[in-house]
């Protein structure tokens, strides 16, 4: 089928690990290639499994205490780049941009941070931003990419893989899309009420 796609190198960047070791043996059953950051690539080859740092694939390192890591057009364009799209191929390769076909995230806990009455600046800090971008991006691209954005969506990954291989249609990639801009507006509407309360 024309709208199957295979999934080939992940990008993996969570907050929560739990529930992630089932997708990670399934990816790597079917060849598929890891790239991640931090925490995330020290639990993935903890696990025994090769795992590209994607500071190798920008040559940037995390800066700015963690704040930016995977906001770079290597990274960047290897999710948004329309596979059919000629002017698109012909960048990545001019630019040695990688394609990634599966983007696994999960933003950092602001609410519960909120709740659990954390001062100010320690609230701040858990405004993810790098997250927030690969969800937008991975669900706009959803005709070429897979979107798993946040652990609730794990299950269906988990079923999909088992059930097909690394190779996903279009109508389960348009669904994780529309679940990944669920959270993304969730989160959103969240830190927006606590802005409000907070300045008044």
């Amino acid at each position: 089928m024309a709208d199957t796609k295979k999934i080939k190198t992940a990008l993996i960047s969570v907050f929560h690990k739990d529930g992630l070791e089932d997708i990670l043996k399934e990816l790597d059953k079917e060849g598929v290639k890891f790239l991640s950051t931090g925490g995330t690539q020290s639990f993935i080859e903890g696990l025994g499994y090769d795992c590209q740092k994607v500071e190798d694939v920008t040559t940037y390192p995390s800066i700015l205490g963690g704040r930016v890591k995977t906001l770079h057009p290597k990274i960047f364009g290897g999710i948004l780049a329309r596979r059919d799209n000629e002017g698109d191929q012909r960048q990545m390769k001019e630019f040695d941009i990688p394609a990634i076909d599966l983007v696994i995230v999960d933003l950092y806990p602001f609410e519960e941070t909120v709740a659990s009455g954390a001062a100010e600046q320690d609230i701040i800090e858990k405004i993810d931003i790098g997250g927030i971008s690969l969800i937008r991006a991975g669900a706009k691209n959803f005709k070429d990419v897979v979107i798993i954005p946040s652990k609730h969506e794990y299950g269906e990954l988990l079923d999909i893989l088992k059930k097909n291989g690394a190779e996903t249609t279009l109508d389960e990639r348009r669904h994780f899309a529309e679940r990944a801009f669920g959270v993304s507006s969730h989160y959103d509407t969240a830190i927006h009420a606590w802005f409000e309360k907070s300045g008044k």
